[in-house]
């Protein structure tokens, strides 16, 4: 599943537009993007309050196993990368 910063009828748009199977949310009051670290803060930076690319792998007992936030927000975390972290999990 997906976080986003962005608006629902926006993400509704985007998920149709490319053919998305995975669910997205809209954090759109901007709760749980900054509960986790990944929204940008700095009232100088041009990325002010937008969320940063990260990538969480939360167990069922709702404890965070891997984070990954990425630098540049263009940059995709690897399906292999993925998938060592859930094997290092033991599931």
């Amino acid at each position: 599943m997906g976080v986003s910063a962005d608006p629902v009828a926006k993400l509704e748009d985007f998920t149709k537009k490319n053919t998305i199977k995975h669910q997205i949310l809209s954090d759109f009051g901007r709760k749980m993007l900054p509960a986790y670290g990944v929204m940008v803060t700095d009232q100088k930076s041009p990325m002010y309050r937008l969320a940063k690319r990260a990538y969480f792998i939360v167990d069922r007992q709702g404890i965070v196993r891997f984070v990954r936030v990425q630098a540049n927000p263009l940059d995709l975390l690897k399906t292999e990368e993925v998938l060592k972290a859930l094997k290092g999990m033991g599931t």
